[in-house]
């Protein structure tokens, strides 16, 4: 029976695509393994059946690829914090012999076999590896970046550029060093996300104090969180206040208020009081856990510009490998040209022609920007939706709760008999309204504790719900009324008061006796305080048009359009509405964003070019369904991910071009014969670098 168990394992040494795809094949070729994965942004290897860790790093010793179980991640980077000297023995031993052949040269005048000697010397010891490689390679027919470099070396080595076969040895391993370091750098994002959660906390289990492992947390345990540690779990408060720290999981800038009843978050930090938390998932299902996914899977996939440049690859190579073997032989055998010259300048379009810096221009801006978007509370779920979002010219919004609160406020209370205390008549119909449940009778009572009002001293008899209309009860003998303004005989005055509310579209509920009304309350679901500077900043981004879709009343839907500065409204729209409305922006815009609450939008949000959820701190469901989830409920972060989206096309467009220009002047040296060969790998290098370094400044997009 095959072994079909699946097991992740972290990567550290994994230098570049090309690389992570042979280490790939290498791991799919191993006896017992169905298949393998490797997700290069993440620098992360899935297998599916059976391997050990020492089958697994043989399979990557070609680029000293280290293995370990994702669940020991911590471990093992201490673990292979390897000294340079041991990491780069071959190469520095190399380098010191290559000076000491310079030395010769200099003080010997370039006689006698010390020179040569130690150059070739330095070409075996410091290629030893790349050699192995490359020939393994060769025979596979398989023209890697190592048998390019292989043919190359030892080419120079055999028409006697002793000098010039070394320094590109050296030249090749500084080159390594250097895309290792900035690949490591683009995935920082995700090593930053993997460390913020401690690995311990401290629960109390069966009336027992302990502090465990979070694997071994199980749902329901309470955690024990002191001022200034950081939560290890997902969790309900069920003891204390705090403000908590939430920028590891939303982006937000400020604390959080936490209280009773409140979500808390693994990953996020405890900063004032002392808080008691129920654990509500396993360590590998809390939120941060989740977004950890979603990010390494997002930076997994290949966007349309890399899928280009892959396929262009697969073309570019072999046409340089032609264009190389005809340098060699056209010039000698029709145009009496020199053999040895041009055999060097064959092999030197073989090095500068390595579609390296080609190769990695794409993936690593990618994983830096999805790596920057996580880091601001933003989850992009792949290249292709980052891409997207660059080219969006219109974005349709959900009202309720996308770009208002989606919960009712209290915007006015109007006591209509001047000889009435407020306050008393306030604490009145809350305590009435403590009775009910929906969100109307939420909202009173939130105003009246912002007031320091206590309801719970007053005591209500003979409370009934009258469907559709409201509530009564009795209080000190008295029966009162609250609801719409059906249970109620209105006045000339009270009529006005309802009628200008109602607007300002405005939900209104009076209170009152069965002889008059005592008292007026008008209720709005408010606008975000970054909805008005969120559409704004799209505008001036160049979006065409924002429009707001939503099924509540058109009176409402203008108040709220006007406010938060949409270009139009769409009010009274059913879910299949939304969708029409949808595909009428896409004939006119083509690029249509939705930006919706990730579970009453969900068609739309489908539909849409770019379906962009409010994250309600990471629900599950807006993690699941959409292509793109604001973490935090913040619009915000809107304009920051387009223009975050917009800075990575250009770069890679401008990784691209740099590195197709600087080959084609490469290659047009091979004319005038000025092409050499350090002169060459200096190119393929100095490319790979700069669009590997140009990709890395995604990281710091504000």
């Amino acid at each position: 029976m095959v072994n079909q168990e699946t097991n992740s394992y972290r990567l550290t040494g994994l230098s570049c695509t090309s690389c992570s795809a042979k280490f790939e094949k290498n791991v799919q070729a191993l006896k017992g393994v169905r298949e393998a994965k490797v997700n290069y942004g993440a620098a992360k290897l899935t297998v599916t059946g059976q391997a050990s860790i020492a089958e697994l790093e043989q399979a990557g010793a070609f680029d000293h690829i280290k293995v370990a179980p994702e669940e020991e991640m911590s471990a093992n980077e201490s673990q292979d914090s390897v000294s340079f000297w041991r990491e780069n023995r071959n190469q520095l031993i190399a380098a010191v012999l290559i000076a000491l052949a310079f030395i010769s040269q200099l003080t010997l005048g370039g006689t006698g076999f010390l020179t040569p000697l130690l150059l070739i010397v330095a070409i075996l010891i410091g290629g030893y590896e790349l050699f192995i490689e490359g020939f393994k390679d060769l025979i596979k027919l398989d023209f890697s970046m190592a048998t390019l470099m292989t043919i190359a070396i030892i080419g120079a080595t055999l028409i006697g550029d002793f000098a010039e076969g070394a320094i590109v040895v050296i030249l090749f391993a500084i080159s390594e060093m250097l895309e290792s370091y900035a690949s490591d750098r683009a995935r920082q994002s995700i090593s930053s996300l993997i460390k913020v959660a401690p690995k311990v906390a401290t629960i109390r289990r069966h009336e027992l104090e302990q502090t465990i492992a979070v694997q071994d947390i199980q749902i329901g345990d309470v955690m024990l969180i002191k001022p200034g540690q950081k939560i290890a779990m997902d969790g309900v408060v069920i003891k204390g206040n705090s403000t908590v720290n939430q920028a590891a999981i939303t982006g937000e800038a400020l604390p959080v208020d936490k209280k009773i009843s409140d979500d808390v978050f693994a990953g996020t930090l405890n900063e004032a009081g002392y808080l008691e938390v129920q654990v509500t998932k396993r360590a590998t299902d809390t939120t941060l856990a989740k977004i950890i996914q979603l990010v390494e899977a997002a930076q997994g996939e290949r966007a349309p510009a890399q899928a280009f440049v892959d396929k262009f690859a697969k073309i570019y190579t072999p046409f340089i490998i032609l264009l190389a073997t005809l340098i060699v032989v056209v010039p000698p055998l029709f145009f009496g040209g020199d053999w040895q010259r041009w055999l060097y300048q064959g092999l030197s379009v073989l090095v500068v022609g390595c579609p390296c810096s080609l190769v990695i221009s794409t993936p690593v801006s990618i994983v830096s920007a999805i790596g920057n978007a996580a880091r601001h509370g933003v989850l992009v779920k792949g290249g292709i939706y980052l891409e997207e979002i660059g080219k969006l010219q219109a974005i349709a919004f959900d009202k309720t709760g996308t770009l208002t609160e989606g919960q009712p406020t209290v915007t006015d209370f109007v006591v209509v008999d001047n000889q009435l205390d407020e306050a008393d008549v306030l604490q009145k119909i809350s305590a009435l309204e403590s009775y009910a449940q929906h969100p109307l009778a939420s909202a009173i009572l939130a105003k009246s504790h912002k007031r320091g009002i206590d309801a719970t001293k007053i005591t209500i008899e003979n409370f009934k719900s009258l469907t559709g209309r409201g509530v009564q009860g009795d209080m000190s003998g008295v029966t009162y009324f609250i609801g719409s303004s059906k249970l109620f005989s209105l006045s000339s005055e009270t009529a006005d008061t309802y009628q200008k509310f109602h607007q300002e579209s405005k939900t209104v509920i009076c209170f009152g006796t069965s002889e008059q009304v005592l008292a007026m309350i008008a209720m709005r679901d408010t606008v975000r305080p970054t909805s008005r500077q969120a559409i704004e900043a799209l505008q001036s981004l160049g979006i065409k048009t924002t429009v707001m879709l939503t099924g509540d009343n058109q009176a409402t839907a203008e108040q709220i359009g006007r406010e938060v500065g949409v270009s139009s409204v769409k009010a009274e729209l059913m879910p299949a509405d939304k969708l029409q409305e949808i595909q009428t922006l896409q004939r006119r815009f083509e690029h249509v964003a939705m930006v919706g609450d990730g579970v009453n939008d969900a068609p739309a949000l489908a539909l849409a070019n770019v379906g962009i959820a409010m994250g309600v701190a990471g629900t599950d469901t807006a993690l699941e369904t959409a292509d793109v989830t604001l973490m935090g409920d913040d619009l915000a972060k809107l304009p920051f991910i387009v223009r975050l989206s917009r800075r990575t096309l250009r770069t890679i467009k401008q990784n691209i071009t740099f590195s197709l220009i600087l080959k084609v002047i490469a290659l047009l040296l091979v004319i005038p014969g000025w092409l050499t060969l350090w002169l060459a790998i200096l190119a393929d290098m100095g490319a790979t670098i700069i669009v590997t370094l140009n990709g890395i400044r995604l990281l710091r997009v504000k």
